[in-house]
């Protein structure tokens, strides 16, 4: 009778679970707590395209004609596609309550998701095989940017590291040049930074990205090192392979 009883009373729930109230493929479970779409409208934004559609071809389905990673729906430093590798609500720019903006909190370490100011790692990772540099939020990559690592006989030594110096411009001694943004993650002098430059403000190397042709250090390009920068701190982690 147990079992019986036990049995009745869950297939209810397990049917609610795959509930499609507007018939879009979605059902309403996910709607309300994974897409935070309206699960009695098909097509959300109105735009003629049910929301399993968008959602299935990279575009939000709050905003019209707008891709996922360019959306920003609720405003708060975080594309519609981060939101939901976050599991936050791309309609609430605050999705935990804490009067701090969801995009606020994953740039400066914190679970945008949860409260009691739960923290996610910062960490930098750098392919050498394919000159790619990503950064992340825990398990979240924010973005993606071409790199130049060291040339052969100079190759940026692989292994696990962390942001020992931080300022925004330092000049090389070796090179004779200025590298703006500098984080430097191993004490032999190896470290990440924008393009080198001339003190007349020319850059070294702007064609060079995606190609190892540094002494060693890890060269970004404009706006992308700065990007980087601001995010870091000291500490963060560094992974090189």
């Amino acid at each position: 009778m147990v079992i019986i009883l036990s049995v009745l009373f869950a297939f209810p729930a397990l049917a609610d679970d795959f509930l499609d109230t507007d018939g879009d493929g979605i059902s309403d479970h996910d709607e309300v707590n994974i897409y935070h779409t309206d699960p009695t409208n098909a097509d959300t934004d109105n735009d003629g395209y049910n929301d399993w559609v968008e959602l299935n071809n990279g575009y939000s389905p709050f905003a019209i004609a707008a891709t996922l990673a360019e959306s920003d729906f609720d405003k708060d430093g975080l594309s519609d596609k981060l939101e939901f590798h976050f599991k936050t609500d791309p309609t609430n720019p605050d999705t935990d309550g804490d009067s701090f903006l969801d995009g606020t909190e994953v740039y400066r370490g914190f679970d945008p998701a949860k409260g009691d100011r739960a923290t996610l790692e910062k960490s930098i990772r750098i392919d050498t095989k394919n000159q790619l540099l990503s950064y992340f939020a825990g398990d979240v990559r924010l973005a993606l940017f071409p790199i130049s690592t060291g040339k052969r006989g100079m190759e940026t030594p692989a292994g696990r590291y962390a942001v020992i110096e931080k300022t925004p411009r330092r000049w090389s001694y070796m090179a004779k040049l200025w590298m703006p943004y500098w984080l430097m993650f191993d004490a032999r002098g190896f470290g990440i930074h924008e393009l080198p430059e001339w003190n007349d403000g020319t850059k070294e190397g702007a064609n060079h990205l995606g190609i190892p042709v540094s002494h060693g250090c890890v060269r970004l390009g404009v706006g992308s090192a700065e990007e980087i920068y601001n995010f870091v701190e000291l500490g963060t982690k560094v992974y090189v392979n």
